[in-house]
């Protein structure tokens, strides 16, 4: 279910929020259903513990995450030709590679668990030091631990979910709004999507409110204004969808955003991980960097019982050092011999590189997300686009080098990160941390699987799937593509003025975030962030509508209630997203059977109207 809402999202807005708290809540749910039906028939010998909720909730958060670190919404889907033939260059057999499912789960299953065994060494400093906030790891922690502390405290949001999940009219699919057929034209509209209402309700305020800036000041102002210079700064006769007219503006100043975005942040984490480590290595033996699994603690300050009882729990159950080492190694040798093949112009070298620099920047990342909660996971990818593509070269096919090492990146550093915050929930809920990794190992294979079959029934489904303006844009599909061939091509292919206007953002960038942190932490919750502003530049606003909506629920419903809003704004927003998102499922069968829907509904201009009349006026 949930590899099927991470698929959905990834395909259309690109956007994934964090869907933890619903999996925590919906997995407690349906085990508790199955714990008491076999209670009733006396199966049942033990009781359903939080520790078990949590390595079925690690389990199930491994599995759609491969849904998202996959690739299948960026670098993937930027290697097929649908994306390729929308631009100009780099669209030649050897820049190009279809999805098909052998090749895909093949490719998944060589990547994805190199990432579990990078930083297991590592898991008690993700796990006890304070430093490290995860705070969806604590949220998580502490839903499982009062979901089984109050007997009857998990039956409240059931009513919630079921009423948000399946709506009272089912026979209407989707109403669009819309002012004019001038707004239909700048992406000016919604649908009141229950998907992307629950987003805005689980995204914070400012995210929503940057989403919605951006597509104002992209498509309300900046692209008309462009388009008025079509045949000055561009050639007339171009297509919109040509990355030398105004696609190219679209997509490289959204990638100036994003890279001046992701370069601050990835900095801002290099400077707080080493400083953090720096500050913990001066203190007293008591915060000692525990790296090795051998290393005494000696420390004497006093603690609670239950962070005793933690701590002996959590380094009791020890993983071997000698199996986090060597299967990393096992892994990456299977992988340094096999990847190669599925990507001839990827060289084994390559590989081996990306290997080595591999754990440095997932644990960059791991400690980033504990200290910030913001994942850098996609800009590590980005940073290998440029650095083996433009390492492999143009004529050697860098383009698809460079999205084939993304997807290596992405899939070790993402991987990573999880099993650590999956270890820090463990610490708190008592869960043993082999039986976390375990879990997280299953969960893995199993998403290696389940991802790339959901993918193949969208791809096979829906023959609109990466097409800019239909259905499923893929957004991030042709900027990842256009990163690719700006990393190899160099600057000459942007349209006129684009490079300067990419400067201005990309600084503008820049500028943004540091004000951001210099400013005190109230004037910086009313500062747009620029990664969530960049999005619309794209694919229009049509989905920030929707999402603002969500944040304007979840704005007033705190005002009235804050308690109750914290406590059921995840319950409702599951539902919202889990009831619209399974509606995909029959969708896709139906889509698969070429069943065509009985009635069609369509807004026309009055203009556009009056000749529809008129030309029906003359068949009759």
């Amino acid at each position: 279910m949930f590899s099927v809402i991470v698929m959905k999202l990834n395909l259309t807005v690109g956007i994934i929020p964090s869907l933890n708290v619903s999996a925590g809540l919906l997995s407690f749910f349906f085990v508790r259903i199955w714990t008491a039906a076999m209670e009733k028939v006396g199966l049942l010998r033990q009781p359903f513990t939080r520790q078990e909720n949590t390595v079925i909730q690690t389990c199930v958060v491994a599995a759609y995450g491969i849904s998202f670190s996959g690739g299948f919404g960026n670098y993937l889907l930027a290697m097929s030709d649908r994306i390729a033939s929308q631009a100009d260059e780099a669209n030649n057999p050897q820049n190009i590679k279809n999805p098909h499912l052998g090749w895909i789960i093949g490719f998944l299953l060589l990547v994805s668990f190199i990432g579990l065994f990078g930083l297991v060494p590592l898991r008690k400093e993700a796990s006890k030091e304070t430093g490290l906030i995860l705070r969806a790891q604590l949220l998580l922690g502490f839903l499982s631990v009062v979901l089984h502390s109050h007997r009857y405290l998990w039956i409240q949001p059931i009513p919630i979910i079921r009423a948000a999940s399946f709506p009272e009219q089912p026979i209407v699919h989707k109403v669009i709004l819309f002012m004019s057929s001038r707004t239909w034209t700048l992406r000016f509209y919604f649908d009141f999507s229950p998907t992307y209402v629950g987003v805005g309700m689980i995204c914070p305020h400012i995210v929503n409110v940057s989403v919605l800036l951006g597509g104002i000041l992209s498509w309300g102002i900046m692209w008309p204004l462009i388009a008025k210079k079509r045949g000055i700064w561009f050639a007339a006769n171009l297509a919109d969808t040509s990355l030398h007219g105004m696609q190219g503006y679209r997509v490289f100043i959204a990638i100036a955003l994003i890279l001046g975005d992701g370069l601050y942040n990835f900095l801002k984490m290099l400077i707080l991980t080493a400083w953090s480590l720096r500050s913990q290595h001066k203190k007293s033996s008591a915060s000692t960097l525990p790296i090795s699994d051998d290393e005494p603690s000696n420390g004497t300050a006093a603690i609670s019982y239950d962070e005793e009882r933690r701590n002996e729990l959590f380094l009791k159950d020890q993983i071997p050092w000698y199996i986090a080492y060597g299967g990393y190694a096992a892994v990456a040798a299977v992988s340094i011999g096999t990847v190669p093949q599925i990507f001839p112009q990827l060289k084994w070298y390559q590989i081996l590189v990306a290997y080595i620099v591999a754990p440095i920047l997932a644990f960059c990342n791991a400690y980033g997300t504990g200290l910030t909660d913001w994942s850098l996971v996609t800009t590590y990818g980005k940073l290998a686009i440029f650095a083996f593509g433009a390492w492999t070269g143009a004529s050697h096919g860098g383009v698809l080098a460079g999205l084939a090492a993304c997807g290596v990146m992405m899939s070790i550093v993402s991987t990573a990160a999880d099993l650590m915050q999956d270890f820090k929930t463990g610490y708190l809920t008592l869960a043993s941390p082999r039986s976390m990794f375990i879990s997280q190992v299953i969960g893995t294979a199993m998403g290696c699987v389940i991802a790339p079959c959901v993918f193949w029934l969208f791809y096979k489904a829906f023959d609109n799937i990466g097409i800019s303006g239909s259905e499923y844009p893929a957004p991030n599909a042709a900027i990842f593509r256009s990163m690719a061939i700006l990393g190899v091509d160099g600057f000459s292919s942007l349209p006129k003025n684009c490079l300067t206007l990419c400067y201005i953002f990309f600084v503008g960038a820049i500028v943004v975030n540091l004000i951001r942190d210099l400013v005190p932490k109230k004037v910086s919750n009313f500062i747009p962030i620029p990664m969530a502003m960049a999005i619309p530049f794209y694919i229009g606003s049509y989905f920030a509508i929707d999402m603002f909506i969500g944040t304007v629920i979840l704005f007033v419903w705190q005002k009235l209630d804050r308690a109750k809003s914290e406590t059921f704004a995840p319950a409702v927003a599951s539902g919202l997203i889990c009831g619209d998102g399974l509606w995909v499922l029959p969708q896709s069968v139906l889509a698969l059977a070429k069943v065509k829907p009985p009635i069609c509904m369509k807004f026309l201009s009055r203009g556009v109207n009056d000749k529809v009349d008129a030309f029906i006026t003359t068949l009759s």
